[in-house]
């Protein structure tokens, strides 16, 4: 497939979510002036089922493209644009992230990218705040939550900017909390037929701040991707393959330890988990095929300008602006 014909067949998908989009939110505007329950929009039952389907398709190709989480993704923009409760749309995307992290992290394991002595003290701690945070979004008024959750999608926009990504960090010394858990390890380099012998640093730190990932992740089910990845490679000093690999390993526990809350809580519903899922990774295999024949950068750009749209609406309707 040609490059051009690559993107007019990029352009008419995003087209396409953009109208299912725009639809929703035009029948969630009419059903609430209706002052109706369930019956204003007139939409069969699975219209809204479609909908989430053919919008988290285009997710999906966007995630892979933008090179962020399909949870990051799918909480702002449904929960933004969708007449869904954000504690249904949270326990949606903690499992839509649940999904992705599955699938690729016993591959992960078994080539060696992803190390279990790091994982394992910062999943004990992301997962714990994870529940945490997951009990606690319940019980928190929805435009508190939609207002923090505005706030916290600025945030990931911010990052995705300004941060920058280093392949092998160097780290002149352990620190002696990673000394006595023994965090340390070599993995090969495919690229370069190099073995890597890396150690990380600031553990301590990097402990601390995944107390609050875990939080977030679990109260506005949106992933850790876009904060673990940063913290183990910029902070701790792991190298970029290894904290890519590590993170999508973590996802499958801290992810896994909030969604239990929602689903004790009655908080997740199949008609909507189950569209998303099958949308999301339908779209991540479409877009690794465009991944190999277009420019990333210019669709990072797209989802960078959607999360900042996203989270201003967010934030403002929080505040009960808009």
């Amino acid at each position: 497939m040609s490059k051009r014909r690559t993107r007019l067949v990029l352009l008419f998908v995003l087209f396409l979510g953009v109208l299912f989009a725009v639809g929703a939110y035009q029948a969630s505007a009419n059903e609430a002036a209706a002052g109706t329950e369930g019956s204003g929009s007139g939409m069969p039952w699975w219209g809204w089922p479609l909908i989430l389907f053919v919008l988290t398709f285009v997710l999906g190709i966007l995630a892979v493209l933008g090179g962020v989480g399909g949870g990051v993704l799918f909480v702002p923009i449904v929960g933004g644009f969708f007449p869904f409760h954000l504690d249904f749309v949270s326990g949606a995307g903690l499992l839509v992230a649940l999904a992705g992290a599955l699938a690729a992290g016993p591959g992960l394991l078994k080539k060696g990218l992803a190390d279990l002595r790091l994982a394992i003290p910062v999943a004990l701690v992301a997962s714990t705040f994870a529940i945490i945070g997951a009990m606690a979004a319940t019980d928190i008024d929805q435009a508190v939550r939609k207002t923090a959750l505005g706030i916290v999608i600025l945030g990931i926009v911010a990052i995705l900017i300004f941060a920058r990504k280093s392949e092998y960090p160097n780290v002149q010394k352990s620190d002696r909390l990673s000394q006595a858990l023994k965090i340390t390890g070599i993995y090969h380099e495919p690229s370069t037929g190099e073995e890597i012998d890396w150690k990380v640093h600031r553990t301590p730190l990097g402990l601390l701040l995944f107390t609050g990932i875990g939080f977030m992740a679990g109260m506005f089910g949106l992933g850790a991707g876009w904060a673990n990845v940063p913290v183990l490679n910029l902070l701790m000093g792991a190298p970029l393959k290894v904290s890519v690999a590590t993170s999508k390993f973590l996802l499958s526990i801290t992810d896994t330890s909030a969604a239990w809350v929602f689903f004790n809580k009655g908080a997740v519903i199949p008609m909507m988990v189950v569209p998303s899922i099958i949308g999301i990774m339908l779209g991540s295999l479409v877009g690794v095929r465009i991944l190999a024949v277009t420019r990333p950068s210019v669709v990072r750009y797209i989802v960078i300008l959607m999360l900042l749209f996203a989270g201003g609406r967010s934030v403002l309707g929080g505040l009960g602006i808009i």
